[in-house]
């Protein structure tokens, strides 16, 4: 469980080998283009030994996706729990670790973002519950800015949307050897993201 104190630490992805293998092909190739083969390959273990533990590719997906959601919901309530109670605070937070989440995880992100539509029904629905529950917690931030009289936007869902999308954006583009330092991004982004809930000047 990440702490209040240390949800801007990251340290390395703590996958298995066999998810760290699907990460690696699975951001290369993408999901169809990769064979249980090339991820026992990656893992240094044979075929058997892969579905040892998980017993198709499908339940591979889903729980590097799961573990994905799950790291960045963890992190999220630990941003919101260090907030403190100024107005605003919540907001800034929040959007802060989404930031730098999509940085720092990019690759994870990138996964998430655009094999959802390989999984299966089922799994898909349990993903986007968690997903949804992320977007609810953006929701609630702008509102209470709202209530506190510190943000104006009377579109709290499509600013809601609009601010996680410009967050999770940043994993398409973000290089850690770019022309742009982390915590410059943040702060310009930031400062996108109080525009769109029209955050008092």
């Amino acid at each position: 469980m990440t702490s209040p104190a240390d949800w801007r630490a990251y340290g390395d992805e703590g996958l298995s080998r066999i998810l760290a293998a699907a990460l690696d092909a699975f951001a290369e190739q993408g999901y169809h283009g990769t064979s249980i083969r090339d991820i026992a390959a990656g893992a240094g273990l044979s075929v058997p030994g892969v579905y040892h533990h998980h017993e198709s590719k499908q339940q591979i997906l889903l729980a590097l996706m799961m573990t994905t959601m799950d790291d960045l919901l963890d992190r999220s309530r630990a941003a919101v729990a260090g907030a403190g109670d100024a107005p605003g605070a919540e907001f800034d937070a929040l959007v802060e670790h989404l930031l730098r989440f999509h940085m720092v995880r990019r690759r994870q992100a990138f996964v998430g973002s655009t094999e959802i539509r390989s999984l299966e029904p089922a799994h898909r629905a349990a993903y986007v519950e968690r997903r949804d529950e992320q977007q609810r917690m953006v929701e609630h931030a702008i509102e209470a800015g709202v209530g506190a009289g510190v943000f104006t936007t009377p579109y709290v869902r499509d600013a809601a949307r609009a601010v996680s999308s410009l967050c999770v954006g940043v994993a398409s583009w973000y290089r850690e050897d770019g022309p742009d330092a982390a915590t410059d991004l943040v702060v310009r982004h930031l400062s996108l993201a109080r525009g769109l809930v029209g955050a008092a000047r």
